[in-house]
């Protein structure tokens, strides 16, 4: 075993996969010059010095050029591993995504597939409404597109190394506050998720989710920098009695639904905890699911705790009031009691 932070675990998925099989590359901008970062976050530092720049390929800035480069190599057989500095910077290649990756394989009739990876920073860190979106949801809503979500270093490496694996384009979703508090790309209030991770081969299958802490009187789901919210919302509950269960879903699509109307089922109240802004948002979906599928079950209204429907601050004071947070979610939780 290992301790390693979330970037460094990314890093070392690609590592291996790159590796394993030479058909994996990696693309994008700054993700390989000499003296860089490797990347907006570190996560492909050294990979050019170790695999050749011909498989780390720096590119201009031009986001449909990355998502074009990508498609068509994994249409050509490759295994392409692109990165975009922020997940914002996805609407630049709605087009590619949405319409070419996401349908090649349904409109081929299974002829044509996209194993391309996609890796993506979200989340809110005071750099400004276009540099800030939580923008999951987005694409959860497009069939033909899988899209995961890893909280941990753990998961962060077994499900990137699914991913490149996959048959299907896949959107990796990582939260700027999570890839580690050192360093010198760190970001201000970066948690340090810093966790053990296996010397030996091993994936987190793609659809799997995972409680992360027992309970019996409610369910809060949260995802990404949400998850660890709800943990420490559930720390403050449990000094009142109140024991929350907390499940990370991993993967948004396919997800692991059961799961959660397991737990619903037990505890029979929930709460979603969600970056995203409240309308049409992901935790939106979850309400849905569980409303749909195990009314019968809920012993109190579902509960969702988002960001308002405003374009994220840059104010530190205004990000305070903006920002999803533990006490959030403990008032949610005790307003269904």
């Amino acid at each position: 075993m290992a301790e390693m932070s979330i970037a460094e675990a990314l890093r070392q998925a690609i590592r291996e996969e790159m590796a394993r099989d030479d058909r994996v590359f990696c693309i994008g901008e700054d993700i390989g010059i000499p003296g860089g970062f490797g990347g907006a976050f570190t996560v492909t530092l050294g990979l050019s010095d170790e695999f050749g720049r011909d498989r780390v390929l720096d590119t201009p800035i031009s986001e449909i050029a990355i998502a074009g480069v990508a498609i068509g190599a994994a249409i050509a057989g490759m295994r392409p591993i692109a990165d975009v500095q922020y997940g914002d910077f996805l609407f630049c290649m709605m087009d590619q995504i949405a319409n070419q990756a996401a349908k090649m394989r349904y409109m081929s009739g299974g002829q044509v597939s996209v194993p391309m990876v996609m890796r993506a920073p979200v989340g809110q860190t005071r750099r400004g409404a276009q540099h800030a979106q939580s923008l999951e949801a987005f694409f959860t809503h497009i069939p033909g597109l899988k899209v995961v979500a890893p909280s941990t270093a753990y998961d962060a490496k077994g499900l990137l190394k699914s991913a490149v694996r996959d048959e299907n384009p896949v959107l990796v979703f990582e939260h700027k506050l999570l890839y580690g508090s050192k360093g010198p790309r760190s970001e201000r209030g970066a948690l340090s998720p810093v966790g053990e991770v296996p010397d030996e081969e091993y994936l987190v299958p793609i659809g799997e989710g995972v409680i992360r802490r027992e309970g019996k009187d409610v369910t809060i789901v949260g995802k990404l920098l949400t998850m660890y919210r709800a943990l420490q919302a559930a720390e403050i509950l449990a000094e009142e009695g109140i024991e929350a269960e907390v499940i990370d879903p991993r993967t948004l699509v396919p997800l692991d639904k059961e799961l959660i109307l397991a737990s619903v089922r037990k505890t029979g109240r929930l709460v979603i905890a969600e970056e995203d802004n409240l309308t049409g948002g992901w935790a939106a979906e979850i309400a849905a699911i569980v409303a749909d599928e195990g009314f019968v079950w809920l012993d109190a209204p579902i509960k969702r705790v988002s960001a308002p429907d405003v374009p994220a601050p840059f104010s530190p004071a205004l990000d305070d009031a903006y920002m999803p947070n533990e006490h959030k979610i403990v008032a949610a939780v005790k307003s269904l009691l």
